[in-house]
């Protein structure tokens, strides 16, 4: 690659915004570094990166009748999915989920870095997915899948990405291991979350093994991910269809 073809590389790169949500309790955690990598690698390119750090805000990840600030649609029977529906067409939900939702509408790249908790995400990370990506924000009827609201609101697709840790290693998570193919666990997330609400999703960054990995294995799997970050924007979504998950 030429000097050019570098400053033209870099000058599509720069003005990019990723939004980092991070769910690991613990700063010094695995789950830190690969964050830690992530906000430093990214800069370098020249991206704007914010980190939602959903501990450190206290974020309230169950979802009530409190996410709604003005009047009841029904206010005999509550229905949450209907009530945030009504509530952010008049602009009436509360602001950590306005803040929230704002800094999604920003993003070209969204990547979630949590410890896979019982096959699926840490609760305050869940709750962050219930209480954000509420309809009439993310995904309508119709308007889901390829149709969702965060593939229309961009003109390039915005992207997800997950990057999470195991305990297990990575042979436990192959067809003929004890948890199965760990595409299985990724099926509700990938697919019935992310992709179902627009986003163009990103191969997922698996960090296998973690509680038998040694430090030089550990450093291995942060310059791992370090370098993917240096071509990210060159990378294409899988084919986030059923075929990915069960038949490959």
């Amino acid at each position: 690659m030429d000097l050019r073809e570098m400053e033209s590389e870099y000058t599509s790169r720069k003005g990019k915004k990723v939004l980092i949500v991070y769910a690991q309790q613990e700063p010094m955690s695995f789950n830190g570094s690969l964050k830690k990598v992530a906000v430093e690698e990214l800069s370098k390119q020249g991206c704007t990166v914010t980190v939602s750090d959903l501990y450190t805000m206290n974020f309230e990840p169950r979802a009530t009748r409190n996410d709604i600030t003005g009047a009841l649609s029904n206010p005999e029977i509550f229905r949450y999915g209907i009530e945030t529906y009504e509530a952010y067409k008049k602009e009436a939900l509360t602001s950590d989920i306005l803040e929230e939702q704002r800094k999604v509408q920003e993003a070209d790249l969204v990547i979630f870095q949590f410890p896979l908790y019982w096959f699926s995400v840490p609760a305050i990370l869940k709750g962050w997915m219930d209480r954000v990506l509420c309809q009439g924000f993310a995904f309508d009827i119709p308007g889901f899948y390829d149709s969702g609201f965060l593939k229309v609101c961009a003109l390039e697709g915005k992207l997800a990405l997950l990057s999470l840790t195991t305990g297990g290693t990575a042979e436990m998570y192959t067809k003929s291991g004890v948890s199965g193919d760990f595409r299985y666990f990724l099926w509700p997330i990938q697919h019935g979350t992310l992709h179902f609400c627009g986003f163009k999703v990103l191969a997922p960054q698996i960090s296998f093994g973690l509680d038998d990995s040694s430090e030089e294995e550990r450093k291995v799997m942060l310059a791992s991910w370090a370098q993917r970050l240096k071509t990210i924007w060159k990378e294409e979504p899988i084919d986030c269809t059923p075929p990915w998950y069960f038949q490959e």
